[in-house]
């Protein structure tokens, strides 16, 4: 099947527009083609209806009754631990790195560009060092192995001239 996320009763929305940008919602029940009823009683959307062009469909769901009170919501997405799991998933780390880069001042963005010098400069160093060790590990595997071949051929050298 080549989606996975479809508008329905108890999935949870990204507000991507709106005067409730970045909260999540659930949808509750849906209206027509271009609208859905929607409820954050966890993250302070209240409950009315949203164009689906301003909401980005999450990978979660909840399960509560068709068009429930806010109470059940709320119930249902308390039990379901919809907040911890938010914060966990790779796109609300993204979200909360962009606006820490946003509200970065030009001093601070200086000291990241100093650090990620010295990061890099301890990489190199560590990088060749690494590199030196392992030529010098074929060097001497490579020489072995020659001592070995001559000691092989010694031997086998030996009986015969007995």
């Amino acid at each position: 099947m080549p989606f996975e996320r479809f508008v329905e009763t108890g999935r949870v929305a990204y507000v991507a527009d709106g005067p409730y940008r970045g909260k999540l919602c659930s949808i509750v029940d849906v209206i027509d083609q271009t609208r859905a009823l929607v409820d954050g009683p966890e993250t302070g959307v209240p409950r009315g209806q949203m164009r689906l062009n301003q909401l980005h469909l999450t990978k979660f769901k909840i399960k509560f009754p068709f068009t429930d009170r806010t109470k059940a919501v709320r119930k249902a997405w308390q039990k379901s631990k919809i907040d911890e799991k938010w914060a966990g998933s790779q796109w609300a780390q993204k979200i909360e790195a962009k606006r820490k880069r946003r509200a970065m001042t030009d001093f601070d963005r200086f000291k990241l560009r100093k650090a990620r010098q010295i990061r890099n400069k301890i990489r190199t160093v560590a990088y060749y060092r690494l590199k030196k060790r392992s030529a010098k590990d074929k060097m001497k595997k490579k020489s072995g192995e020659k001592n070995v071949k001559k000691e092989s051929k010694e031997k086998k050298a030996a009986p015969k001239k007995k």
